[in-house]
């Protein structure tokens, strides 16, 4: 008797964990890190720091100046271009304006003047000399004298104004066109030496927080190294491995639950899946070797600030979108 109580003991206890043992598992947690894109950001040419205008540590907003580098020889270079500037254009500023000074256009007015009284002269003397010719009382050698001389006081005015319409022109159309292309050239030169002088500081390219300072002030900086290390927070992502049989519990947009040690949780949203595993087994996928394939995934939190790089957390899954 005591045998049969003792069994029907044993079978209700098993009915009453049956719905424990087929109850579903809490889902187990993905085994991740924080990953982040730094940014190095560094001269285009070597030089040495005259100014630096930030602290490691600090976060700073897009725009904000980082560093500056010596740029005596780019400050020489804008103001030679300015230079040569201001004289081609003079040059052109000449080329357009008359060939001769107002000063020299009114000697010349003044020898149209004489010219005209010369010439007026000459022809009275004409006149004079064709009627006395008619009466007889002059010969003919005099018309002649006469005729050349009105001739040349003639030719003699149009010369003048010939010199005072060619006085009051530009210059010629190559003439303007060569300093015309001095100019460009010129503008050129001063927005190369103009950028080349803008290049010598450099701001941040997107806000963040400064992660290293690899150099100092007053120390020289070869070309090409980075100088400062920045962080924006849309850099900072999480990325975790996911086995092949659960891969499909995933997709892109899906949100996830991050936890960490000593931070509180924070949430994410799945932003990359790769096609391709990470590793993978020798060549028939059996059911144990299946296991051992993992997927890449990455999420961008939505809160970057509680998380740091290099940081191990955990990943949840959410629900499906």
């Amino acid at each position: 008797m005591k045998r049969v109580l003792a069994i029907i003991i044993l079978a209700g206890a098993a009915l009453a964990a049956l719905p424990f043992l087929f109850a579903d598992k809490p889902p187990r947690p993905y085994q991740g890190w924080v990953e982040a894109d730094t940014l190095f950001i560094g001269a285009e040419s070597a030089g040495r720091l005259t100014q630096v205008n930030i602290a490691e540590g600090a976060t700073i907003a897009a725009g904000a100046p980082l560093f500056r580098l010596d740029s005596s020889s780019e400050e020489a270079a804008v103001a030679a271009a300015r230079a040569a500037l201001a004289r081609s254009q003079a040059e052109l500023d000449l080329a357009h304006a008359a060939q001769k000074r107002p000063e020299e256009i009114d000697v010349l007015r003044a020898s149209e003047r004489e010219a005209t009284a010369r010439l007026d002269l000459a022809e009275q003397d004409l006149d004079r000399t064709r009627v006395l010719v008619e009466r007889g009382t002059a010969t003919r050698a005099n018309l002649d004298t006469a005729t050349a001389t009105e001739a040349a006081n003639r030719a003699a005015l149009d010369n003048v104004r010939s010199q005072i319409i060619l006085a009051a022109l530009p210059a010629r159309d190559e003439t303007l066109r060569q300093t015309e292309e001095s100019v460009a050239a010129a503008k050129a030169d001063l927005a190369s030496a103009q950028a080349a002088l803008a290049r010598r500081s450099v701001s941040a390219p997107a806000a963040g927080s400064i992660e290293t300072l690899y150099y100092r002030n007053g120390e020289v900086v070869p070309a090409g190294r980075p100088i400062v290390a920045l962080l924006p927070p849309e850099n900072v992502r999480i990325r975790f491995f996911v086995p092949e049989t659960e891969i499909a519990r995933l997709s892109l947009g899906q949100p996830v639950r991050v936890t960490c040690d000593a931070c509180r949780p924070s949430d994410a949203k799945v932003s990359f899946i790769a096609r391709n595993a990470e590793y993978t087994p020798p060549e028939i996928y059996s059911l144990e070797e299946r296991a051992k394939l993992v997927y890449r995934i990455e999420a961008i939190p939505t809160d970057p600030k509680v998380l740091r790089p290099g940081q191990p957390v955990d990943v949840l899954p959410g629900p499906r979108l």
